[in-house]
C-alpha cells in the first residue's frame, strides 16, 4: 500500500471517531437537559441519539415505505438531469453560438428559488411523482451541464490538431478525445448533483404529497413527533451519502485517469 493510497482503516477511522465523539457529546447534553435548558426548550423537543435510534427501529416499516418513495423520486430526477445535462452540454460545446445565446438562461435557472417553483409545479401537474421528479431534475441539472461543458473544453489542443491532421471527423474527435477528457468532470458534477437531489425531493414533498420522507417530516413536525423528524433526517442524510459514495466508486472505476481533474481520484 503506497503512501498515496491510504488503507481503508486510515480513510474511515478519523471520520468515524469524530462522529462517535459528536454523538457521545450530543447524548450527554440531551440526557442531562443541557441543550434544552440552553435553548429554553422542553426536553421532548431535543431527543437524544439513543431515542432517535429507538424511533428508527420502532418505526422501521413506516420509514422504509416513505424512504422508498423519496429514493425513487431522487433516482428518476437525477436520471433525467443526467441525460438532459449531458446532451445540452454536448450541443453547447459543438455550437459556440448556441452556447453564447443559452448559457445565461442556464445560469438564471438556478436563481429561481425551489420553494417558489415547487408549489407551482404541484398546481400544474398534480400531487403525483411528476412534480417531484421535475424539481429534483432542476436542482441536479446545473452542476452536471456546467461541469460536463467545462470538461469537454479541456481536451488538449495539440491532440485536437493531431486528430484533424489524421482526418478525424468532428464526431470522432468528440467521441475519442473530448468525451473521455470530460468524463471525470461529468462524474464530479454528478456527485454534487446527487448530494443535493435529496433536498429537491423533500421540497417537492413539502409542497404537495401523500407519501415520502419530506411528507412524513412535515406531518411529524406538526404533531411534535420530534424524534421521528430526526429519524427521517438521518435516513435522508444516509441516502445522500450512499448515492455520493456509489458515484465516487463509479468515478474510480470508469475515470481513473482523471486524478488531476475536479473530483477525480479522490
Amino acid at each position: 500500500m503506497s503512501a498515496r493510497q491510504p488503507s481503508l482503516i486510515a480513510r474511515w477511522l478519523p471520520p468515524l471517531l469524530l462522529v462517535a465523539l459528536l454523538l457521545g457529546l450530543w447524548e450527554l447534553a440531551a440526557q442531562t437537559g443541557w441543550i434544552a435548558d440552553a435553548l429554553s426548550l422542553r426536553d421532548y423537543l431535543v431527543p437524544a441519539p439513543s431515542e432517535i435510534a429507538t424511533t428508527l427501529w420502532d418505526n422501521r416499516s413506516l420509514l422504509a415505505e416513505n424512504a422508498w418513495v423519496t429514493l425513487r423520486e431522487v433516482l428518476l430526477g437525477f436520471a433525467v438531469a443526467l441525460v438532459a445535462g449531458v446532451l445540452i452540454a454536448v450541443l453547447l460545446h459543438l455550437s459556440p453560438l448556441m452556447r453564447r445565446a443559452s448559457y445565461p438562461f442556464i445560469v438564471a435557472s438556478q436563481a429561481i428559488p425551489i420553494v417558489v417553483i415547487a408549489p407551482v409545479l404541484v398546481v400544474w401537474f398534480g400531487f403525483g411523482i411528476g412534480p417531484k421528479v421535475a424539481i429534483v431534475a432542476l436542482i441536479c441539472f446545473f452542476p452536471i451541464v456546467v461541469n460536463t461543458l467545462d470538461g469537454l473544453g479541456t481536451a488538449d489542443e495539440e491532440q485536437r490538431k493531431l486528430m484533424r491532421s489524421l482526418g478525424a471527423s468532428r464526431g470522432r474527435t468528440l467521441t475519442l478525445l473530448e468525451a473521455p477528457t470530460a468524463l471525470p468532470y461529468l462524474l464530479s458534477g454528478a456527485k454534487i448533483a446527487v448530494a443535493v437531489a435529496v433536498i429537491g425531493a423533500v421540497f417537492g414533498e413539502w409542497s404537495g404529497a401523500d407519501a415520502g420522507l419530506g411528507y412524513l417530516i412535515r406531518l411529524d413536525d406538526g404533531n411534535l413527533e420530534v424524534a421521528r423528524v430526526f429519524a427521517s433526517t438521518v435516513i435522508l442524510a444516509a441516502m445522500a451519502v450512499t448515492l455520493f459514495a456509489l458515484l465516487a466508486l463509479v468515478e474510480r472505476r470508469l475515470a481513473w485517469w482523471g486524478a488531476g481533474s475536479p473530483g477525480g481520484g479522490r
